[in-house]
């Protein structure tokens, strides 16, 4: 199939993926004498930081999303294909796509991460996820149900499973999701389901290692751990969860949590793509690049953000995978495939850290800046708010938020919990025992819950 791209005179960039990065460098080329293509399997730009509140219900997926084609209206060298990009051909300088092979002068990947299960398979196919509107979508949907289930059910242990809610992860994404949840306990769900009695409810979060948000500050951590005491969130430190299956996440070969709703945030790997050889590949997925994020080896292949495995002597593991690190590196390509174009040397990429935050919920966040800067509290959650607020993409999207945040701050109330598109759990793999590409509806049909309650010490 032929992708219909104009045939030009000029360099022709194919950037593959549409999140911070790829976003950032496709904007940065505006005025380059280039070709731009963007070739994304969804059509809008998705602000994955607040997916939580998609799942939670405290926004609406479309004001966290934004068509891509209306953020480059106006663009005139810019082109986009919606497909799946199945493999590339650096020696041939082509990207195989769904739609048809696409030939390019400069290579730019920023596909992003995907979910780690650190190999272990009932963890991938019974587990939820937040990598994607999908995800939340279906999440928020799973939670519901369930509580729904929990009405109907005269069985104690069946019920308590229902309503369990086991985070599994420390990080950013498993505090926030973790806190967003227990709001909704305090808050929403007495209202809604009267009948149940909620102060049985557990929201459990567990991480493998000895604190919360284990690259933040030591302060941040330990703000965190109070502000999960005070919500009445249990954590459950220097604890794997070894598998999942039968309604048990097990930390031990024999010790279970009993729970319907198991979401994993404990891990990425990099979205690598398929023809990039293999032995310049991190086992984290991610793609060694060198200080002008070329792929290691190849002059025209250059991958930027959390695909990206940059290594410094600062940072000997690569540098974070985190937001302003994929629009740093973004900003720095766009000048340097210029100056390249130009027969220019490239500049090398130097991280500006401007610090790292999280939030635990209304009026509590942390945040550490350079410099061993450290607030927390409302100030921590103002500066959250006005952060993720301001680079959001799209004034509907800012307005939407703004208002969405206003009306569930002054009410303790979020209007959308609403079950639009029921979820059913089933296996991710097709009749030969391969793998699912997406792992977007996940896991087996409901399965009894197990006749005990067992939770791990603290």
């Amino acid at each position: 199939m032929d992708t219909n791209l104009p045939v030009s005179s000029q360099p022709r960039v194919v950037i593959v993926g549409c999140g911070f990065g790829g976003l950032r460098l496709a904007k940065s080329l505006r005025d380059a004498p280039v070709q731009v293509v963007v070739v994304d399997r969804n059509n809008y730009h998705n602000f994955q930081p607040l997916l939580y509140q998609v799942a939670t219900g405290a926004l609406e997926a479309d004001s966290i999303a934004y068509p891509i084609r209306k953020i480059f209206a106006g663009q005139k060298n810019f082109f986009y294909r919606m497909a799946d990009v199945q493999r590339v051909d650096t020696a041939a300088n082509v990207v195989h796509t769904s739609v048809g092979d696409i030939h390019y002068d400069y290579l730019v990947l920023a596909t992003g991460s995907l979910t780690n299960f650190f190999g272990i398979e009932s963890l991938e196919k019974n587990a939820m996820q937040i990598k994607s509107i999908p995800n939340a979508l279906n999440l928020r949907s799973f939670i519901f149900q369930n509580f729904e289930k929990a009405l109907l059910t005269e069985n104690p242990e069946e019920k308590q499973a229902l309503m369990n809610i086991v985070v599994v992860g420390g990080g950013p994404t498993g505090v926030e999701i973790s806190g967003s949840l227990a709001e909704m306990r305090k808050h929403v769900l007495p209202k809604d389901y009267p009948e149940l009695d909620l102060s049985k409810m557990q929201i459990i979060l567990v991480e493998a290692g000895a604190e919360l948000l284990g690259p933040m500050s030591v302060k941040s951590q330990q703000d965190a751990m109070r502000y999960m005491e005070e919500l009445g969130v249990k954590v459950v430190l220097n604890t794997h969860i070894k598998g999942y299956e039968n309604c048990r996440a097990y930390y031990s070969d024999t010790e279970f949590i009993p729970t319907e709703n198991l979401i994993w945030a404990a891990g990425v790997n990099g979205a690598a793509v398929p023809g990039i050889p293999e032995e310049i590949v991190a086992r984290n997925k991610r793609i060694n690049v060198n200080q002008w994020n070329q792929v290691q080896g190849m002059t025209n292949v250059f991958a930027i953000g959390d695909v990206a495995n940059m290594v410094t002597e600062d940072m000997p593991k690569g540098l974070p995978m985190l937001a302003p690190v994929a629009q740093q590196q973004a900003d720095l390509l766009g000048d340097n495939l210029q100056r390249i174009i130009k027969g220019q040397a490239p500049v090398p990429f130097v991280y500006k850290n401007k610090g790292v935050m999280a939030i635990v919920s209304r009026n509590k966040a942390v945040v550490d800046l350079p410099k061993d800067v450290h607030f927390s509290g409302i100030l921590g959650w103002f500066t959250w708010l006005f952060v993720h607020l301001m680079t959001l993409v799209g004034f509907r999207n800012k307005v939407v938020a703004f208002v969405d945040w206003a009306f569930s701050y002054f009410s303790s109330d979020q209007a959308l919990r609403l079950i639009i598109r029921p979820f059913s759990r089933r296996d991710v793999k097709d009749d030969q025992g391969k793998k699912k590409a997406e792992h977007a509806t996940g896991t087996p049909q409901y399965n009894p819950t197990p006749p005990a309650i067992q939770t791990p010490a603290a």
